[in-house]
């Protein structure tokens, strides 16, 4: 992958709303997941695949990657039997990874060493630890945006993984080690229920309240609600329009003061917009 490929998936990547998981051990699927309107595709080896079916799907992948497709591959995790050949065929295609269980900030460094820098790395922070160390996995070398793994925390936590509020420390402290580090806004983790639109939506709205600015999905059904649900309102982008509107002084709008804090706050907005 040139340079300039790697800048193009670095730039669509930290814009994304929606990241749409699809297995490994399915090559079938991963053109119809690549078609299906999310803002990027995250091909599985970890949790999708069976152990017995890993090395198979691996190489499914290589070959899929070889005739051009275009896809963040979630490797297996660090200590397991998968994670050094897993890395290898990423870095000889230098294609973003998606790094679960991400723990120790000395890994995406080795991944950046692995893959000379060309394969910008999602940090899925989905464990106590990797929770606590949130703040040095940001800032660790080729790390472009972080990714919340409500699932399998909510696992080692003993908790509900729909409730809000066992999680919300985790997802606000994601939040914050994100922009200490400079980075964009994580993605929130994935909403397992497939039969009512409820739970997504209320997922939706919490993450935008905790900060988050995408999300990680695992059906084509649920895109359409991603995409609408992280993009500004037409409220929100009325207000971003007459707050900048009011020019850079110090000033009123709707009874609020406005000063540079709420300025950016309505740019961020209307670039938000601008992306669609």
């Amino acid at each position: 992958m040139s340079s300039a490929d790697t800048d193009a998936w670095a730039t669509t990547l930290a814009a994304a709303r929606s990241l749409l998981f699809v297995p490994g051990h399915r090559p079938d699927r991963y053109d119809k997941a690549v078609a299906a309107g999310a803002d990027g595709v995250i091909i599985d080896l970890e949790d999708a695949v069976a152990p017995e079916a890993k090395d198979a799907a691996r190489d499914d992948v290589a070959a899929w990657l070889t005739e051009g497709g275009r896809a963040v591959v979630r490797i297996n995790a660090p200590g397991t039997p998968w994670f050094e050949a897993d890395l290898e065929m990423a870095a000889a295609h230098g294609v973003p990874l998606m790094l679960p269980k991400a723990e120790d900030p000395a890994v995406p460094e080795a991944v950046a060493l692995e893959t000379r820098g060309r394969s910008p790395v999602l940090a899925l922070m989905e464990t106590a630890a990797g929770v606590e160390n949130a703040a040095s996995l940001c800032r660790a070398p080729n790390v472009l945006r972080a990714a919340f793994g409500n699932v399998d925390l909510s696992a080692q936590l003993g908790v509900d993984p729909t409730d809000h509020q066992a999680l919300a420390y985790a997802r606000s402290r994601v939040v914050c080690a994100s922009a200490a580090a400079g980075l964009v806004p994580p993605l929130d983790g994935v909403t397992t229920d497939l039969d009512d639109t409820g739970p997504l939506s209320g997922d939706i709205a919490h993450a935008r309240r905790m900060g988050f600015t995408g999300k990680l999905c695992i059906h084509p059904r649920q895109l359409d609600a991603v995409h609408e649900g992280f993009a500004p309102s037409s409220a929100e982008r009325e207000w971003a329009r007459r707050v900048l509107g009011a020019g850079e002084a110090v000033t009123v709008v709707d009874g609020h003061m406005v000063d540079r804090p709420v300025l950016e706050r309505a740019r961020r907005i209307l670039e938000a917009a601008a992306r669609g």
